[in-house]
């Protein structure tokens, strides 16, 4: 994971690591991939991105 000096502020410095997203236009939520498995690990309830997390280009 990224780092987050100082603890308790809120915000994050640089990417989450070994994470992707994908955007699912059937119901039009993001959801959130383990690189290393490829298992989904969490949807959105609301049509914005996760943030921090990168994203995968379509196929």
């Amino acid at each position: 994971m990224a780092t987050n000096p100082p603890k308790g502020d809120g915000h994050r410095n640089g990417a989450v690591k070994d994470r992707s997203q994908v955007h699912n236009p059937h119901n039009d939520r993001w959801t959130k991939r383990n690189d290393e498995t490829g298992r989904f690990m969490d949807q959105k309830a609301d049509s914005k991105p996760f943030k921090g997390v990168r994203r995968e280009r379509p196929e």
